[in-house]
């Protein structure tokens, strides 16, 4: 088994309820979803499309390698549950990493992960991963507050940004959304602030 890696660094999470935390990412190549700002409300930011193959012993040692200190992984993509398996979890969580992923919540994902945080890409209806530690939702102008059919401890709505700029009326409106309706909570790309990765 091999897996299509687009890169692997190591930074802090910049968005969510673990904002701050200092984790390795493993960036899987490839996504299900196509996001355009004419259907979604938002372009996608990532390039997810290059990648290089990694056996499973090569990518837990580029893991260590990267950050020898670090026990928290965050698996995201494009889509990391186009590849991510019970051998991969499994070998991870030997080496005692704490396990979250990133999923756009249209593929039901494996068990054994600490944190799953979705972002949902797709109608309601056809998302596959019901249940969450934290749902998030770019929101831009106009878009109303979501209905997730996922349950989760934590719901966000982020702003939607062009390039390294949070849209100024995007964060506007997600502020008054939230104001609305006080059960969510906002959640800004804070590591594109920060000057990092």
């Amino acid at each position: 088994m091999s897996y299509a890696i687009n890169e692997i660094f190591y930074s802090l999470q910049g968005e969510g309820v673990r904002a701050g935390t200092a984790n390795v990412f493993v960036r899987f190549s490839g996504c299900n979803q196509t996001c355009k700002k004419e259907t979604h409300g938002f372009d996608c930011d990532t390039e997810f499309v290059s990648s290089e193959k990694y056996s499973l012993d090569a990518l837990l040692a580029e893991i260590k390698d990267i950050a020898p200190r670090c026990r928290s992984v965050i698996l995201t993509g494009g889509e990391p549950g186009l590849q991510l398996d019970s051998d991969l979890i499994t070998a991870l969580k030997q080496q005692q990493y704490y396990l979250a992923v990133e999923t756009n919540g249209s593929l039901e994902m494996p068990a054994g992960l600490d944190w799953i945080t979705v972002s949902p890409k797709v109608a309601e209806h056809c998302i596959r991963q019901m249940r969450a530690d934290e749902v998030k939702y770019v929101r831009n102008v106009g878009q109303g507050i979501p209905k997730p059919l996922c349950k989760a401890s934590h719901k966000l709505l982020s702003p939607a940004a062009e390039g390294k700029c949070i849209d100024p009326d995007s964060l506007r409106w997600c502020i008054k959304l939230i104001k609305q309706n006080p059960e969510w909570r906002l959640s800004v790309q804070q590591h594109k602030t920060w000057n990092v990765r």
